[in-house]
């Protein structure tokens, strides 16, 4: 597959019609029409559903759209930084997963030093990141520790929470300061997809996951988690730093008992190859 042919798929994509998608890459409609049936004879797979209003994408072809936007994004990550100034302190800095205090932080003061600088925060669920860290679209990402050392290098982080549960205050359990073990073990939980936290809360409860009641799942939570216990889903397992300073009035926060704290750290690739601005972002990281 060539780049050119990736990026007229995902304009066809994106467009979901050929005409519209040739006006947009300035080619003639046929010749697009040619350049996409090349790629799946290539390929050996449809892409295309070709209907009568709009063209949708087969199993295949969201697949390749995935994949393509993924390839695209490193394309243009890696020209720009080819074509950078090599003594000059500029560029992009990917970064996937939470903002805490102290990359923001860290990412403020390096801008100030050097205003060339430029950074794209990525926001994903922990799976998702670690792809676009893993193929090279994104320099560094945010995650929890425990991190898969023999995969990655890292640096924890000053930043650090603590687990709990976000409820209701009419909940019975709202009137406590905290939640235990044996009532975490009864209650239907709201918890995050990732597999290793659930293992980790179940391992701290001491059970086997499959004895937690897990009422729900989720990967990334776009707003506030509070309508899910408000409509009595669960309770909502979450840390504090994930939530609002300050919370809804008709919520409260329990951290579990005994404490369960949590540590970020910056994470990347092993025998990464670093821009000039993602190596002194380390170096910033380091020192702070």
């Amino acid at each position: 597959m060539e780049v050119r042919e990736l990026r007229y798929f995902l304009a066809v994509a994106r467009e979901e019609n050929i005409t519209r998608a040739a006006e947009s890459l300035h080619i003639a409609q046929p010749s697009l029409s040619k350049q996409l049936m090349e790629l799946e004879r290539k390929l050996g797979k449809q892409l295309l559903i070709r209907g009568k209003r709009k063209i949708t994408l087969t199993e295949e072809g969201v697949l390749l759209r995935k994949r393509a936007e993924e390839i695209i994004e490193l394309v243009e990550k890696t020209e720009q930084e080819i074509s950078y100034d090599l003594e000059e302190v500029v560029g992009e800095i990917h970064i996937g997963g939470s903002t805490s205090k102290s990359i923001l932080s860290t990412a403020a003061q390096l801008r100030k030093e050097h205003p060339g600088i430029r950074y794209q925060f990525y926001s994903g669920d922990a799976t998702d990141v670690s792809e676009r860290l893993d193929h090279g679209s994104l320099d560094f990402a945010v995650m929890l520790q425990p991190i898969d050392s023999i995969k990655y290098e890292f640096l924890s982080l000053p930043d650090g929470s603590e687990w709990g549960i976000l409820m209701t205050k009419k909940d019975p359990l709202a009137s406590k300061k905290s939640v235990t073990k044996d009532e975490l073990k009864t209650i239907p939980l709201i918890m995050h997809q990732r597999i290793g936290l659930q293992s980790e809360i179940a391992h701290w409860t001491g059970t086997d996951l499959e004895n937690l009641n897990i009422a729900a799942t989720y990967n990334v939570v776009h707003g506030s988690p509070v309508p899910f216990v408000q409509q009595g889903l669960g309770y909502f397992l979450t840390t504090r730093d994930l939530l609002a300073p300050v919370l809804d009035p008709e919520v409260c926060f329990l951290p579990l008992e005994p404490k369960l704290p949590t540590q970020l750290a910056l994470v990347w690739k092993k025998h990464a190859v670093f821009s000039k601005a993602a190596e002194m972002f380390i170096k910033h990281i380091i020192k702070n």
